[in-house]
C-alpha cells in the first residue's frame, strides 16, 4: 500500500517538474523575444512618453464695458465661426451712436448751408460788380463835367456856386465809385471766408464719420461671436454679470488650426531627428489606435530654459541632469479622424532614427 502511495507521489512530482520547466521555457522564451523585440525597437527608433497632444486654446475677450444680456453657449459646446457666443447690453453705446449720427447729419446740413451762403454771396458779388461799372462810368462823366465847368470857370463864364455843385458831385460819383469797389472786395472776402469755414467744416465731417465708425465698432463688440470653428471651454459668466474691457470671458479651443504633439526628447537622442520626418504616435487613452505625425519643428532651447525661473548651474553644487528639448509633431489625419483628441491626453511617440 505504502509502495504504490509512493509511486503515484513521485508520478505526480514528476509531472508537476515537467509542468514547472515547460512553464519556466515559456516564459523564458517570451522575455526573450520581448527583449529582442525592445532591442531593436529601441536601435531603430528614439522614442519618449513625455508627450502630450496639443492645440491652440484662445481666451474669448470682451472688448467693451457692461452687463451681460445674454449667453447662447454652455460648457463643451462645438460651435461654428460667426456663431453668437455673448451679448452685452448694447443701450448706452447705441445712445452714443445715435448722438454721434445727428452730429454728422447737422456737420452736413451745416455743409449745404455755407454752400448756399457761397452761392449767394457770388451772385451779390457780381451785382457789385455791376454796381462798380455803372460808378465809373457816373465818376467818368462827373469828371468831364467839372473839367468842362473849370475851363468856363477859368474864363469867368461860369460861376463859383455851378463850380462848387459839380466839384460836389463829382466828390459823391467818387465815392459811390470807391464804395462799389469795396462792397465788391468786401463779398468776395465773405467768399473766401465762407469757403474757409466750409474746409473747416469739411474737416469736422471726416471726424464726425470717424466717431460714428468708431461707435459702429463699439456697438458691434457687445455681440461676441465664434472666431473660428472650435470647441468651448468652461463657462465663467453669468446674465446680468457686469465685464470689464479686457476681461477673459470663456476659452475656445481651435479647430481650423488643426493638432499636434509636443514630445520632450532627453537632448541625446535628437541628434538624428529631422524636420519632416515621420512619427509614430500612440495616445494612451486609445491604446490599440495608432496615429502617424510630421516634426515640424525642434525648439531652439531646452524646456527648462523657457521657465519662469530657469536654472543656474553657475550656483550652488551642480548635478548633471539629461535635459529635454520640446519636439513639435503635427498630426495627419482628417478632423473627422483626430477629433476624439484632446490637448493635454498624454502620448507616447517614436521616430525612427536616421543615420549619416
Amino acid at each position: 500500500m505504502n509502495k504504490t502511495a509512493n509511486t503515484n507521489t513521485n508520478r505526480t512530482d514528476k509531472i508537476i517538474s515537467r509542468v514547472t520547466t515547460v512553464v519556466a521555457l515559456i516564459v523564458v522564451v517570451c522575455l526573450a523575444i520581448w527583449g529582442i523585440r525592445t532591442l531593436i525597437h529601441q536601435a531603430r527608433f528614439e522614442e519618449t512618453n513625455d508627450a502630450q497632444v496639443d492645440e491652440y486654446i484662445n481666451p474669448v475677450v470682451a472688448k467693451v464695458t457692461g452687463y451681460v444680456d445674454e449667453i447662447r453657449y454652455e460648457e463643451n459646446q462645438d460651435v461654428k465661426k460667426g456663431d453668437t457666443l455673448v451679448i452685452i447690453d448694447n443701450s448706452e453705446y447705441a445712445a452714443a451712436q445715435q448722438e454721434a449720427e445727428a452730429a454728422l447729419l447737422n456737420a452736413r446740413a451745416q455743409i449745404a448751408v455755407i454752400q448756399s451762403n457761397v452761392r449767394t454771396t457770388g451772385q451779390s458779388a457780381k451785382v457789385y460788380e455791376s454796381q462798380i461799372a455803372a460808378a465809373k462810368a457816373k465818376l467818368l462823366n462827373q469828371e468831364q463835367e467839372y473839367d468842362r465847368y473849370k475851363k468856363l470857370y477859368d474864363v469867368e463864364s461860369a460861376t463859383k456856386q455851378q463850380l462848387d455843385r459839380v466839384q460836389a458831385a463829382l466828390d459823391v460819383a467818387r465815392s459811390d465809385y470807391k464804395s462799389a469797389q469795396n462792397a465788391y472786395e468786401a463779398s468776395l472776402g465773405r467768399i473766401d471766408d465762407a469757403k474757409v469755414q466750409l474746409q473747416a467744416l469739411e474737416a469736422e465731417i471726416k471726424r464726425r464719420e470717424a466717431v460714428v465708425t468708431r461707435n459702429d465698432l463699439t456697438v458691434s463688440y457687445t455681440i461676441i461671436i465664434a472666431p473660428y470653428d472650435g470647441k468651448m471651454g468652461r463657462r465663467t459668466i453669468q446674465p446680468r454679470q457686469l465685464v470689464q474691457a479686457g476681461q477673459t470671458l470663456a476659452f475656445i479651443v481651435d479647430r481650423e488650426a488643426g493638432k499636434w504633439v509636443v514630445a520632450n526628447y532627453k537632448e541625446t537622442q535628437i541628434r538624428h531627428m529631422k524636420v519632416g520626418e515621420d512619427a509614430s504616435i500612440t495616445i494612451d487613452a486609445f491604446p490599440g489606435k495608432k496615429y502617424t505625425g510630421t516634426i515640424e519643428s525642434l525648439s531652439g532651447a531646452t524646456g527648462s530654459k523657457f521657465s519662469i525661473l530657469p536654472p543656474d548651474n553657475a550656483t550652488g553644487n551642480f548635478v548633471k541632469i539629461a535635459q529635454r528639448i520640446p519636439v513639435r509633431i503635427r498630426l495627419k489625419g482628417s478632423p473627422e479622424e483626430l477629433k476624439d483628441l484632446s490637448a493635454g491626453m498624454s502620448a507616447i511617440v517614436a521616430v525612427k532614427k536616421e543615420r549619416n
